[in-house]
């Protein structure tokens, strides 16, 4: 007897690219809450690359810049 299996749906992965790259922003500046946001769930915690698209530079800058506005009270 043949058993049919479901047939599973492959996800589309796009390719993403670096916002700040493509925005020519080489140094993140931790008073900018507005940008800083952007990367940040509503909880405060810092979104990974995977979601973002965020290059290792600026994931880096960007990780250091939300802590900095942590410890002055910017945001959460």
């Amino acid at each position: 007897m043949k058993t049919i299996t479901p047939k599973r749906r492959q996800k589309l992965l796009r390719q993403k690219t670096c916002r700040l790259c493509k925005n020519n922003i080489f140094q993140l500046d931790f008073k900018d809450v507005d940008l800083l946001k952007r990367f940040q769930t509503e909880g405060g915690r810092i979104l990974p690359r995977t979601i973002t698209g965020n290059c290792t530079k600026h994931q880096k800058l960007l990780a250091n810049a939300i802590k900095r506005a942590r410890v002055m009270g910017l945001v959460l």
